[in-house]
């Protein structure tokens, strides 16, 4: 009889902190259904504001997943403080995991940070020359982690994206027109502004240099052996390579045709006779000698 009544007490008292825990129960419950919901529609507009920016696909799926995991993990931890559990160590616990998974990845997530940069800011897209990291190519794709440059020589440069992000990159592509700085050397006999002339006809006849800004024919520099000109203008990009070489061929064809003379380096070599030298020498210090006797 008396272990029936202890029974009966024991189930009371449990029946009683059950009827007090159930309304932090329910509530709990419900913040584990509205937060989810709450988070759910969060992340669709996210996905929608993501959508609207032309942002990589991988880009948007990690950053949707990343959003809607931290949300789910957040609702958690209120709903399970509300039915009085303590939530300090928890959130100690997934701190630590947290760094220690990071120091453990710091290389990665350096070029994943990397990625989000340059995928955000767009200092390059798919398609773009640029230069970096010593490396110059056109870009053939841009990764989370990684960007890959066909180079000139049809290899494949993979570059991780937390060096390129910290470094200088040159864009050759991103403004339409690049300008062209070429040296042409004429004697020193020749007629400079003939020479003018002549470059500067050729530039005006080749149809893919741009009117402006317009192009120059500069005196740049009275070198060793020639006076040295700057041709200066601009091209678009398509065709800006074609107009490079053929400038290069017929302004020397011109610049010939034209009677000017392009010299090559020169320079003055002295041959002396060491034997002949040496006599000489050898004769100046004994008639030294024989001064410095008579004297004495």
């Amino acid at each position: 009889m008396d272990k029936f009544n202890d029974f009966s007490e024991l189930a009371q008292e449990y029946a009683k902190k059950l009827i007090d825990f159930l309304p932090d129960l329910i509530a709990a419950i419900l913040i584990l259904i509205i937060g989810f919901w709450i988070a759910k529609r969060a992340v669709k507009f996210m996905q929608k504001a993501l959508d609207k920016r032309d942002y990589d696909v991988a880009l948007k799926g990690f950053l949707t997943t990343l959003v809607s995991w931290a949300l789910k993990i957040l609702v958690i931890i209120v709903a399970i403080s509300q039915v009085g559990i303590e939530t300090t160590s928890l959130v100690a616990i997934l701190g630590a995991a947290g760094l220690a998974i990071g120091l453990a990845l710091q290389g990665s997530l350096a070029n994943f940070a990397g990625g989000v940069l340059i995928i955000v800011l767009k200092p390059f897209k798919v398609g773009d020359w640029i230069e970096a990291q010593g490396v110059s190519g056109s870009v053939k794709s841009v990764s989370l982690f990684y960007t890959k440059l066909d180079t000139f020589g049809n290899q494949e440069a993979v570059i991780p994206n937390g060096s390129l992000a910290n470094d200088n990159i040159i864009n050759y592509t991103v403004n339409g027109v690049r300008r062209e700085n070429m040296t042409f050397g004429i004697s020193y006999d020749d007629d400079i502004k003939k020479a003018k002339e002549v470059l500067m006809n050729l530039i005006k006849e080749q149809e893919g240099i741009e009117a402006e800004p317009a192009p120059q024919v500069l005196v740049g520099e009275l070198g060793d052996n020639s006076v040295n000109f700057y041709v200066r203008y601009f091209a678009k990009n398509p065709v800006f390579w074609d107009i490079h070489w053929f400038m290069l061929e017929e302004g020397k064809i011109r610049l010939e045709e034209a009677g000017m003379t392009i010299p090559y380096p020169q320079r003055d070599v002295y041959l002396y006779d060491q034997t002949k030298m040496s006599g000489t020498v050898l004769k100046e210090s004994k008639k030294e000698k024989d001064s410095t006797d008579k004297t004495e």
